[in-house]
């Protein structure tokens, strides 16, 4: 496979850095530009330039894991299997801790080089300040490994501690990357889609509770009040109905050319993802694949819809960061987990280009303000709210999944309040789009849900309303 431009210069950039005596390299490269065949490639060349002994990749899930294996196994033609007589072997981040000696014995008697995909996941500049993965890393390969590359396509952490092996300047505290290649560059070159992200609102929603009637006009203002957790809207059946019919309709458009093209909606739950699956069969009549934390094979139900017909899938927690579906063209943002991070990662799960005919990528979210504010800034390679990197002792030191399920009680000091019990009835649903108007600049803090004593009754009377956000990418083809 012919390698696109960007994975040539940033190939020979780290090249000449390892030949230079600079031992890791940090790339920044957007979602879908295809890091593992750059890193692939790299690996093949030091092999073949006699500069390093054996290659170990680790990376944040199986499936990634597995894609690293095979990538490396075709371009070096070499064994990744960790048996004897291969050329090393592809891990998840969750081995690190469970490596004994003989293993980091390798680093000492062969020259290792170490690929590290999607490394915001190991934090800290230091052991005060490092996660259970971070830890590791600096303990047994920071100082050990003969080269070491990292990537990423989101340099930055929710909780702002600084990620491993990394550099950054001061006193400003951004990170410094040796390589980057930006999703506007990746569009220049057609190397990724350009975007488009759907916010779907409401102009008519009322809660009734036993005191009073409060009236609004949007998700923003409902949520802003804290009257209902955005979790009860993401659930609601009419909600989820009105999203996958207009994320249906999109998907059919691009069948017609792309036969294969396929959609992914991401849930919050186990059961949130069943309760999709089930109105997608009695709503729209079509089945969908179901993959979860909690299937005993989700490798294999996600390697088995990459190369099927199948239309959807439904995932909580297992296709986000570097899992790799070209055919994905559509996607509905349907969980509680608002970090930037996990936008962008979801959004590029759309963004890879194939050879089909019809290359529309397409997001359908609800109207909710951190999720608009993300969208707004998309085209920022780091955003500015991911400079603000704070260099302290990390009171938690084992590494939280970014989609573990959202817990269904809020803990105040030692009283637990379970969250109100709360009942959305959706009247006068019309499925007539009429524009809408999103602040760019909207900030509303989150807030927690203290239990009350009575059921809130939400009515949304209003017509489902779609925007299609400027994200400034468009012209860039």
């Amino acid at each position: 496979m012919k390698l696109r431009q960007w994975q040539v210069e940033c190939i020979n950039l780290a090249l000449t850095q390892y030949q230079n005596g600079t031992n890791h390299f940090l790339a920044l490269a957007t979602p879908g530009a295809g890091k593992t065949l750059m890193a692939s490639e790299l690996a093949d060349q030091l092999l073949k330039k006699d500069m390093v002994d054996l290659i170990i990749c680790f990376s944040p899930s199986s499936i990634v894991s597995q894609d690293f294996s095979e990538s490396l196994q075709l371009k070096t033609q070499e064994r990744f299997d960790g048996l004897i007589g291969a050329r090393g072997r592809s891990l998840t981040y969750q081995n690190l801790q469970y490596l004994d000696a003989n293993f980091w014995q390798l680093f000492e008697r062969y020259r290792v080089f170490v690929i590290f995909d999607e490394i915001h996941h190991c934090a800290g500049s230091n052991i005060d300040n490092a996660n259970a993965w971070g830890e590791q890393i600096i303990l047994n390969i920071q100082d050990n490994a003969k080269y070491t590359l990292a990537l990423t396509g989101t340099p930055w952490r929710s909780d702002a501690a600084p990620i491993v092996l990394s550099n950054y300047m001061h006193p400003s505290n951004k990170i410094s990357c040796d390589y980057v290649y930006g999703l506007a560059e990746a569009i220049k070159d057609n190397v990724c889609r350009v975007p488009q992200i759907i916010a779907i609102d409401n102009n008519n929603i009322s809660v009734v509770d036993d005191q009073e009637k409060k009236t609004f006009r949007s998700f923003k203002c409902l949520l802003s009040q804290s009257i209902i957790p955005y979790q009860e809207i993401i659930e609601n059946e009419k909600v989820i109905k009105y999203v996958i019919s207009s994320a249906q309709k999109k998907l059919s458009s691009i069948r017609a050319t792309n036969s294969d093209a396929a959609g992914l909606i991401v849930a919050s739950s186990v059961e949130h993802a069943r309760q999709i699956s089930t109105l997608m069969k009695t709503s729209f009549n079509e089945e969908t694949v179901v993959v979860t934390y909690r299937e005993n094979e989700p490798t294999n139900i996600i390697q088995q819809f990459r190369h099927a017909k199948t239309k959807w899938i439904i995932s909580v927690g297992m296709i986000s960061e570097g899992t790799n579906i070209p055919r994905l063209q559509v996607c509905c943002h349907l969980t509680n987990i608002k970090t930037e991070m996990h936008f962008r990662q979801i959004l590029g799960r759309i963004l890879r280009m194939t050879g089909s005919k019809n290359q529309e990528a397409v997001m359908y979210m609800p109207a909710e303000p951190k999720l608009l504010e993300y969208a707004y800034r998309v085209k920022q390679d780091v955003p500015f709210e991911a400079d603000v990197v704070k260099f302290e002792k990390m009171t938690n030191r084992i590494e939280e999944d970014i989609d573990d399920e959202a817990p269904n009680k809020v803990t105040f000091g030692n009283i637990s309040a379970s969250l109100p019990k709360i009942k959305l009835e959706l009247n006068g649903f019309d499925s007539v789009i009429e524009p809408s108007t999103f602040d760019e600049t909207s900030k509303v803090a989150d807030e927690h849900f203290l239990t009350s004593s009575y059921e809130k009754v939400v009515n949304i009377f209003g017509r489902f309303q779609q925007e299609a956000i400027a994200l400034g990418l468009s012209e860039l083809r």
